[in-house]
């Protein structure tokens, strides 16, 4: 069997609000970042986030992260589909902590994947249901930028 490609799908642009921050606890530092909204572009989907969704954080040590963000993304007809998309973020501890208080930092030095899982009722959009899809991430101060793709 020849190894699996990636096939760009869509882009997801998601504002973000300042972490709650709610302390170590026995299974990690537990981190809460609001999602405030947002845009999805690309070829096979398009949208936007609506608010109300959270990101999940806990952290295991200074440099990794494990992410759980839960969200819905709206489609210009109306269709609703809720995500739930899991994975870790990881780099050099010095460059993470910048990352936490807020500051840019250069994207190739943070690795970044997730995988999203989709659920929805609309029949135009239940191909996110039947497909593997993983993402590369970049944190900005006040947004989150994920490029998915669906693994063929």
């Amino acid at each position: 069997m020849p190894p699996p490609s990636l096939v760009p799908a869509f882009s997801i642009a998601a504002e973000v609000a300042p972490a709650l921050e709610v302390g170590p606890t026995p299974l990690g530092e537990r981190r809460l970042i609001p999602i405030l909204g947002g845009e999805v572009t690309g070829p096979r989907l398009t949208g936007r986030v609506l608010p109300g969704g959270t990101d999940y954080q806990s952290i295991r040590d200074p440099g990794l992260a494990d992410i759980h963000a839960r969200y819905v993304v709206e489609t210009p007809e109306g269709a609703r589909i809720y995500v739930e998309n899991t994975g870790i973020r990881r780099g050099p501890p010095d460059l993470v902590a910048r990352l936490r208080r807020g500051e840019t930092v250069d994207a190739s030095q943070i690795y970044f994947r997730t995988v999203p899982r989709f659920e929805t009722a609309s029949p135009d959009h239940l191909w996110l249901m039947r497909s593997i899809f993983v993402c590369i991430g970049t944190r900005l101060p006040d947004r989150v930028l994920l490029d998915v793709y669906e693994l063929e």
